[in-house]
């Protein structure tokens, strides 16, 4: 890899024993990338926060710089102080902070209603302790009421105190383009580093892609439905295209590329290989 071009993956908590031991060994293999931090999700209202804790102290013990994804919905400021203290007695450096979606069951939305306030209240708090990774939507948050919108909810989040951004995953390089400029227009200076989905499994990233508001241009959408059950002919269509996006966004200057790995090492040490991040 080279030192100027920096990588890095993001884990879920596995749920069950064998999947600790499954994500265990795919993170020794995803080390020969040399990654600046892995990141660990965190699901609706913190209902995973034991098990990204765990993760996160799993990859600090192993030696690497971790960051928890950590979310405000139905928090309060009290609970927050709570988390953070606990965040820095683990060694912990760095946040991504969202809003996060609020449960089901879930009466209040809590004391922070945006992730430009959790940012500014972590600032507050801790000074300059934590580096934060915000989320950033080229193709617009799925709940913003504009693109305008949604990248002045952006812009306000850089501005409360965030370090660099992770946008969501895309296909579309010309839209992450046109939403970094557009946030350089707004004063924002700090790294937005693409989100990078390998395709492995037709349904799956169909199905994942609507849920989470991102858009698979039509042509993809369609060869991918061609190909029905053939998984070999989707992998190696997928690492074609993915591979293609990855060297666009790096020869237009993307600061860096964060993989969401699913928990897997093969796909993204293969587009890697591909890439020539790694031997």
């Amino acid at each position: 890899m080279t030192p100027d071009f920096p990588l890095s993956l993001e884990f879920f908590p596995p749920k069950t024993p064998e999947g600790a031991e499954k994500l265990a060994a795919a993170r020794q293999q995803l080390y020969a990338l040399d990654p600046t931090f892995c990141s660990v999700t965190y699901g609706a209202g913190g209902s995973t926060q034991d098990g990204t804790l765990q993760t996160v102290q799993a990859i600090l013990a192993e030696g690497r710089d971790s960051a928890s994804h950590f979310t405000c919905v139905g928090a309060t400021r009290d609970s927050v102080r709570e988390k953070l203290a606990q965040f820095k007695a683990m060694g912990l450096r760095r946040l991504v902070a969202l809003r996060g979606d609020l449960p089901s069951g879930y009466g209040s939305m809590g004391e922070f209603r945006y992730a430009s306030e959790l940012v500014a209240f972590i600032r507050a708090e801790t000074g300059d302790h934590f580096h934060l990774e915000v989320a950033a939507y080229p193709e617009m948050h799925p709940q913003a009421r504009s693109p305008q919108a949604d990248l002045q909810a952006f812009a306000a989040k850089v501005a409360a105190g965030a370090s660099s951004a992770i946008t969501q995953f895309f296909f579309n390089a010309d839209a992450y383009f046109r939403f970094v400029d557009e946030a350089h227009a707004l004063g924002v200076n700090v790294p937005i580093v693409p989100g990078i989905m390998p395709i492995t499994n037709a349904s799956g990233i169909l199905r994942f892609a609507d849920s989470c508001g991102a858009d698979i241009p039509r042509w993809i959408r369609l060869r991918l439905q061609s190909f029905g059950d053939d998984s070999a002919s989707i992998k190696a269509f997928g690492l074609e295209v993915v591979g293609a996006l990855c060297e666009r966004l790096r020869a237009g200057g993307a600061p860096g590329l964060h993989f969401y790995t699913m928990n897997q090492s093969g796909p993204t040490l293969t587009l890697c290989r591909q890439l020539g991040l790694v031997a």
